[in-house]
């Protein structure tokens, strides 16, 4: 069967998909004082996987890339949960956070919260569900 020549989806992606991970970086960060955090990350980062296993073979870019999302979710659900226990360590309730403001070289004054670890640990359960399922779902053939 003759592959087809799928050109100008392969130039868009290649461009839209540096795009969209910059963006979804930006919704992670500002997460914290504005609309955004981990769960909208987390998707706009599985939707440019899913942009790249539909524009590029699924077997390529699961090469290339080399992770396993299963691995990756479980990772994001256990660093989310461990970062609402860490607050039984302080006397405080579950899911209680902290934040101070540092001098940081670079950035100057930066505020350092640990709700950043817990975003982050739901930015990878989202992850890795969203491509795990998209991955099953285009295995059923």
């Amino acid at each position: 069967m003759k592959k087809p020549n799928d050109i100008i989806l392969h130039a868009v992606t290649k461009v839209a998909v540096p795009i969209i991970l910059a963006f979804s970086f930006h919704l992670f960060f500002s997460g914290h004082h504005n609309p955004g955090g981990g769960f909208i990350g987390g998707l706009a980062i599985a939707s440019a996987l899913t942009l790249l296993f539909l524009a590029f073979d699924i077997e390529t870019v699961r090469a290339n890339i080399g992770v396993d999302f299963k691995v990756v979710a479980a990772i994001g659900v256990l660093l989310a949960v461990l970062t609402g226990v860490g607050s039984f360590f302080f006397d405080a309730s579950f899911l209680s956070h902290t934040f101070d403001y540092f001098n940081l070289p670079i950035f100057g004054k930066t505020e350092l919260a640990t709700a950043v670890l817990f975003d982050v640990g739901v930015a990878l359960a989202v992850i890795g569900t969203s491509v795990t399922t998209i991955l099953s779902i285009s295995e059923d053939r």
